[in-house]
């Protein structure tokens, strides 16, 4: 017996749902401890930022005249 070309379609896409969650939920496995996801939580930015204004001040302080 065959079926409609309706209900193929909607069991296709149903199918394709499935495999596009499951491939969203492996994605999310593999990369939650990568080193992007790192970079995003700012894991990095107090090591850069503390140079940065480490830097800021010491020529705030040249240009006011004291000493670094």
């Amino acid at each position: 017996m065959a079926e409609s070309a309706k209900t193929v379609a909607e069991r296709a896409e149903e199918r394709l749902e499935e495999v596009a969650e499951n491939v969203r939920q492996r994605f999310d496995r593999v990369t939650k401890g990568g080193f992007t996801d790192k970079v995003r939580e700012g894991r990095f930015m107090d090591q850069v930022d503390h140079g940065v204004d480490r830097a800021r001040d010491d020529e705030r302080r040249r240009e006011q005249g004291g000493s670094t």
